[in-house]
């Protein structure tokens, strides 16, 4: 197995090529048949046009999150390449609290008097908060660049989390797989999420749990999801058939926050059920074939096949799978972090301006350049300054540096994302894979 993904591969007309292994792509470089055309993900392009490709099936597979996506690209049942990206949606939703606080604050202030907007601004339907459509721009980004870099024929999405219509009638028949071992994972899995993978009762995480009833079945309780969370064995034990307002007599207030807990909505779930959605519709204008599935489904293959939790590994678990081939065991994480602002001047507390923001890009760099030291054959990150021709160079676990810019070598241009890889894969798909 390689320690890294497969390289993409493009012609010298950007006609997306079948990826290659990592040999295969550091003999094309030595022999000079290629050059790097992209670093992130890794790109190489060919120094002339290839007429005939080889036909060749690659499903690029998507596990949408509220704070990560994971994406794995597919050739048949071998996993040559993935990717998580890390959303910065509560961020945005930060800086737009903040941005109405101060709009606020202008209103009662000792300042010019500013009429309030009028009320007569009407959302669009299908209208999503900004820190929602985030996160299905940011996956559609990612989408239509692979699709740029590579042949991709279908992508298959999990579209829902969680069965709902399963969850409150487990009796529910009409399809074969709500009959059999598949219905257990999509109540254990909303149990899961709504209860933070923790004992309700203890609070211990990293053990084994079991789905519990609050108010005992021999007494008269349901089977529905506001009536089940999940225990540790010795609190499940402890409990018995017990009324829970008995066995927690003693604990007022966790027997209060449990009751809270069980009757409230899985509100993350239905923010990123309202963005599966709309991701979804999304990709079906690009014009390929979508296949959707559910995350029981996605956790069912998982566990089946005894590999790791992560997103890029639920990613490649999504939908109908055989044994998967790990073909490569490491996966690049991608940071959202946006393009920077538009402040011109940046102010103390009073509102009065300090110093003003120079444009954009200075000297031909942007905060966020990635670039090579040509003296130390270092990689790292540029911060450049208007009244200086040294700018500080950044590598990572390592203290800030003053460079001088005729020292520096662009590798990869700011792109909105940090780049790093995930090191917890190497080990555990590894020993995981066929």
């Amino acid at each position: 197995m390689s320690n890294t993904n497969y390289v993409f591969v493009i012609d010298t007309n950007k006609k997306p090529l079948q990826p290659c292994k990592p040999s295969v792509a550091r003999r094309l470089l030595n022999s000079g048949l290629a050059a790097v055309w992209r670093r992130f993900p890794f790109t190489l392009i060919l120094k002339k046009a290839v007429e005939t490709v080889a036909k060749t099936t690659l499903t690029l597979k998507i596990d949408p999150g509220s704070k990560f996506t994971g994406m794995a690209l597919l050739e048949g049942n071998k996993v040559i390449w993935m990717l998580e990206i890390q959303h910065r949606g509560s961020l945005i939703s930060e800086k737009l609290s903040k941005r109405s606080q101060r709009r606020r604050a202008r209103r009662t202030k000792n300042l010019r008097y500013r009429k309030p907007g009028l009320p007569n601004k009407k959302k669009p339907t299908g209208w999503l908060a900004p820190s929602l459509i985030h996160r299905v721009e940011t996956t559609m980004t990612w989408v239509k660049r692979l699709i740029k870099f590579c042949p991709i024929e279908s992508i298959s999405m999990e579209l829902v989390r969680f069965d709902t219509q399963l969850i409150q009638n487990p009796e529910i028949s009409g399809t074969e797989y709500q009959q059999g071992e598949l219905a257990g994972y999509e109540l254990r899995e909303y149990l899961l999420e709504k209860w933070h993978r923790k004992c309700a009762y203890c609070g211990k995480t990293d053990t084994p749990l079991q789905v519990e009833h609050i108010y005992p079945k021999s007494k008269g309780g349901s089977d529905r999801a506001s009536n089940l969370t999940l225990a540790c064995t010795k609190c499940n034990q402890a409990k018995g058939n017990q009324d829970v307002k008995d066995f927690l007599s003693g604990q007022p207030e966790l027997l209060k926050r449990i009751g809270n807990q069980a009757k409230a909505p899985l509100k993350d779930a239905a923010a990123v059920n309202s963005t599966k959605w709309k991701l979804f519709n999304t990709l079906k204008t690009m014009g390929l074939e979508v296949e959707t599935a559910s995350g029981g489904r996605t956790k069912f293959n998982r566990i089946k096949q005894e590999l790791p939790k992560a997103h890029c590994i639920d990613a490649a678990c999504v939908g109908v799978v055989d044994k998967l081939n790990f073909q490569t065991r490491q996966a690049i994480l991608a940071i959202c972090k946006g393009q920077g602002g538009r402040q011109k001047a940046a102010v103390n507390k009073y509102g009065y301006p300090i110093r003003y923001n120079p444009l954009k890009p200075i000297k031909g760099w942007n905060s966020g350049d990635l670039a090579l030291n040509i003296e130390t054959g270092q990689v790292g990150r540029v911060n450049p300054r208007s009244k200086s021709n040294s700018f500080n160079f950044t590598v990572p676990g390592q203290k800030a540096k003053s460079v001088h810019v005729s020292k520096l070598k662009v590798v990869h241009k700011k792109d909105g994302y940090t780049y790093t890889f995930c090191p917890h894969l190497c080990i555990n798909v590894e020993e995981n894979a066929v």
